[in-house]
Formats: structure tokens, C-alpha cells, sequence
């Protein structure tokens, strides 16, 4: 049986894995991974205008600099560095 997120020690934590910065399109506000890419247009400007748009900007992901844990017992989201606790699965 899990313990209540108010009552729980948060003792059996798993590392989540960062989230990758993502880049978001000037045009249609697409945001996507760099990787996903292909040939570095936008495939959204692609698919709907067929134009090759490249003018992308850097979105950050909420994490950056921080680790992120959840608890196993409760679901709770546990990050490091800036002192906050978000509830959550």
C-alpha cells in the first residue's frame, strides 16, 4: 500500500531523466527537438505552406540546472536546487 504524499518520507526516489532543450518555431510555434529536425526546417511550415522555414529559437527546459526525482511511494516530484516540492505523477 503507498503512504500519503503527506505522510510519506520520500525514501525510494528515481532520478527522471533531463529533458533535452527543444527549439520552437518562429512561424508556427512548433517545438521540437533539434534532432528531430529533418534537414533543419520546420516540418510543420513544411507540411502546411510547403516553404522551408529555419528561423528557430531556443526554449529551455523547466529543469535546467536542477536534478528531478519522483518518489515511488507517492508519485511526488522532488527537485533540487531551488528548494520547491511539486506534487504529481
Amino acid at each position: 500500500m503507498s503512504a500519503g504524499k503527506d505522510s510519506c518520507l520520500h525514501t525510494h526516489l528515481t532520478l527522471l531523466p533531463r529533458r533535452e532543450k527543444r527549439l520552437r518555431c518562429r512561424h508556427c510555434h512548433l517545438t521540437i527537438k533539434a534532432d528531430e529536425l529533418q534537414d533543419g526546417f520546420c516540418p510543420e511550415c513544411y507540411e502546411r505552406s510547403g516553404r522551408k522555414r529555419y528561423d528557430f529559437e531556443t526554449v529551455a527546459s523547466e529543469t535546467d540546472g536542477k536534478a528531478v526525482y519522483r518518489c515511488e511511494d507517492c508519485g511526488a516530484i522532488i527537485e533540487t536546487g531551488g528548494g520547491e516540492q511539486k506534487s504529481g505523477q
